[in-house]
């Protein structure tokens, strides 16, 4: 017997057809001619619902036998409908959940968990989806102490904290919430086991997960934990590319590396990189002789200071500057962008060099390490936590810094391009690895490129575009389309639906959605969590799951040229907007 407060506490709903299925048959008197009516609509099509228990409302204490009557009639109708599923699909007069408390909802979970003795579920794809719905979002109204309520549920408990951390493997490994409450569940389980020897299959299973957890857990007080970012604020990013290796030794950053005051080397390299390497490999991929450059640390107020070549980046040692810039000996810039210098004439003449499937392939690889890398956890924080910091969207930060340094990418090598011959070489070569990334189903990068093209500072070369070959711009003209934002961005969405996974999908669109999602409904309606919102954002999250899933053996990753790979992975870059459009104007002036 469910009490009034349990029932205020849930907001439920019956399927449209099942309510009109009802209305008909108190209107007929429950007539045969209705009767009839209701099996020929129920064998043409079946109506999907939540697999969730069923509920009554309980108005008065008085009206016991009147509900009773109700909920047997009620009953008898799911009955028959039960026993008639073996020729037809019939509707389903289960309840949907809408709102209810944090509490109510999980106790709604709970209730309808099914166990067996092989340690596996029984519910229905409804029934999932809903259990993941709540996984995927309870981080936006869950309480501190409201897991202890749950410790006592037992195999169904065990069952859902394991469920919960495959789920979001080590992405926890660092809550300190976290580590309590799996202590403290391990210690009830070891209580209740006396009592439940049946436990004791459970409790196995439920220290591999403790293993597991201590395995990816970092020590507070070890000297990995101590180092810090010594470009932290702007010249590094820290990068998990590999989230599921803990050791601090093995993960990756990206770096800016000025090599002017307005462009950067975006440099793929280890956390532990020391002064001398990161200067090699931008020594390697400017071709510019090592011995003659160094590497200097800008501070705000405009001090430099020289790195040593064994000098750890990430050190405490050295303060926080503003950038990281490598210059000649005598404190000079390498390069000038203005100027017509041997280096820059040579830029051009290296990409056209390269064989425009590589690029895209290895555009691609970089990508893909950068997205199989992101949870869908990511997605959620980065929607509902604005701030930044924590830790928590380091990957799908990156992914996004990513994308607007591919479109940076094409803007610079068009415009530091000075012979006109070769800009139209480039624009053939860009939209050539375009058509590439978009057929090997990497469409954050094509997004990147296509938009470069289409800049103001680009866009507006008319002398270079007159030039472009018209199968090349036809075929520019068609990849647009797949850009156009009309109709939602339509064209687009019809487009990488029918593409098969593994796929790269266009990040800053797929949070839009769920942005607009989230600022168009409340996450609370009357002190109830709305539910209904955070399932249809948990549906938008679970894209990601799906685009890095791999059904057909369709790998994104392939093999690429290791010349290509290495300059793809150091982007020369030119940040700033009015640099940009001033060499624009430089290469075909104003009339």
């Amino acid at each position: 017997m469910c009490s009034a407060a349990q029932l205020h506490s849930l907001d439920l709903r019956l399927p449209a057809a099942l309510v009109e299925e009802e209305e008909d048959e108190e209107d007929e008197g429950g007539s045969d001619d209705s009767s009839s009516s209701t099996s020929s609509g129920g064998e043409g099509a079946a109506v999907p619902a939540f697999d969730v228990p069923y509920f009554r409302y309980i108005d008065e204490e008085g009206e016991e036998e009147t509900e009773e009557e109700e909920w047997s009639s009620s009953r008898s109708l799911s009955s028959t409908e039960e026993d008639s599923t073996d020729s037809s699909s019939l509707v389903s007069d289960r309840y949907v959940v809408v709102s209810g408390t944090p509490e109510k909802i999980l106790e709604h979970l709970l209730s309808d968990l099914r166990l067996d003795d092989g340690q596996g579920t029984t519910q229905g794809k409804e029934a999932e989806t809903l259990l993941d719905d709540f996984l995927l979002t309870y981080l936006r109204y869950r309480g501190k102490e409201e897991g202890k309520e749950a410790l006592y549920r037992k195999r169904k408990v065990l069952h859902l904290v394991s469920l919960w951390s495959v789920l979001y493997r080590d992405f926890l490994r660092d809550d300190e919430q976290v580590k309590l409450f799996m202590k403290t569940l391990y210690r009830y389980v070891l209580d209740d086991l006396y009592e439940y020897p049946s436990l004791e299959k459970d409790l196995k299973e439920f220290q591999k997960l403790l293993r597991m957890h201590r395995r990816h857990t970092v020590d507070e007080y070890s000297p990995h934990r101590k180092n810090k970012a010594l470009f932290h604020q702007l010249s590094l990013k820290e990068n998990w590319l590999h989230p599921r290796g803990p050791q601090r030794e093995t993960r990756e950053v990206f770096c800016h590396v000025y090599v002017t005051m307005d462009s950067y080397l975006s440099v793929r390299t280890q956390v532990t990189v020391v002064a001398q390497d990161l200067l090699h490999a931008v020594a390697e991929r400017l071709e510019c002789p090592e011995d003659d450059m160094v590497l200097v640390a800008v501070t705000y107020p405009g001090e430099k200071l020289i790195l040593q070549p064994h000098d750890s980046i990430y050190s405490e040692s050295l303060t926080v500057p503003g950038r990281l810039l490598v210059c000649r000996k005598d404190l000079s810039e390498i390069m000038n962008p203005f100027s017509d210098s041997a280096e820059l004439q040579q830029r051009a003449v290296r990409l056209l060099g390269m064989n425009t499937w590589d690029v895209s392939v290895a555009l691609t690889n970089f990508d893909w390490s950068l997205f199989s890398s992101i949870h869908e956890q990511e997605l959620i924080y980065h929607t509902f936590s604005r701030q930044t910091g924590g830790g928590h969207t380091v990957a799908l930060d990156l992914l996004l810094q990513r994308c607007n340094e591919v479109q940076l990418w094409v803007m610079t090598e068009v415009l530091l391009c000075a012979s006109l011959c070769k800009r139209v070489q480039l624009f053939k070569k860009f939209i050539k690895i375009a058509a590439h990334c978009k057929a090997q189903r990497n469409l954050n990068s094509f997004f990147a490129i296509i938009m470069g093209l289409n800049t103001a500072a680009v866009s507006r070369l008319n002398q270079t575009w007159e030039k472009v070959p018209g199968k090349f711009k036809k075929l520019f003209s068609e990849l647009e389309t797949l850009t156009d934002p009309s109709l939602n961005h339509k064209a687009y969405r019809d487009a990488f639906k029918k593409m098969k996974p593994p796929k790269i999908p266009f990040m800053p669109l797929l949070l839009k959605d769920i942005t607009f999602i989230h600022e168009g409904n409340k996450t609370f309606l009357d002190n109830l969590v709305n539910f209904e919102k955070l399932h249809m954002i948990a549906d938008s999250v679970r894209l990601i799951r799906h685009c890095q899933t791999d059904h057909m053996g369709n790998e994104v990753a392939q093999k690429d040229s290791p010349e290509v790979r290495t300059y793809v992975q150091y982007l020369h870059i030119i940040d700033n907007q009015q640099t940009l459009f001033e060499l624009s104007h430089r290469l075909e002036p104003r009339v």
